[in-house]
């Protein structure tokens, strides 16, 4: 169950939801210095850095969060339940279903909060191998048994 629900956070992560939960960004006047160059990207940060704690703790802080509100874990089990929903519809190669079923997921997130979206947003950068990971899944497996009751 650990695995597809990993599987199901990914497939999120792969939603455009994480732009939709983006604040705008403010308009520039005229009078703004334009940029010239495109910012660099950070360098990813190495195993048992300081940015793998952090994404351990926003896991463990949407956790609690989700896990001390009840319409927000009935929200996050039917997350869940749309992902089962969407392994079938790719069993059966359905893309009118598999889409229908993500808009719905996309829905779904939102109403979960933004640090929600950013967590799942930031999992395709996470080895699925990793410490890291499994830690974000042991998090996340805790809000799943509430799903079970």
């Amino acid at each position: 169950m650990k695995l597809n629900l990993f599987i199901v956070y990914l497939l999120i992560a792969a939603m455009p939801v994480c732009a939709q939960a983006q604040a705008p960004q403010p308009i520039q006047s005229p009078q703004a210095p334009k940029a010239t160059q495109a910012p660099k990207a950070a360098p990813k940060a190495p195993q048992g850095s300081k940015e793998e704690t952090t994404k351990v703790a926003a896991a463990q802080k949407v956790v609690k969060t989700i896990s001390s509100d009840k319409a927000k874990t009935r929200t996050y089990c039917d997350i869940g339940k749309l992902g089962d929903q969407i392994q079938e519809a790719d069993k059966k190669n359905d893309m009118k279903k598999i889409d229908e079923l993500n808009s719905k997921m996309d829905e779904l997130a939102t109403k979960l909060g933004p640090d929600y979206v950013a967590l799942i947003g930031g999992l395709d950068d996470i080895d699925p191998d990793s410490k890291e990971a499994h830690e974000i899944g042991s998090a996340l497996a805790s809000l799943d048994k509430l799903c079970e009751k």
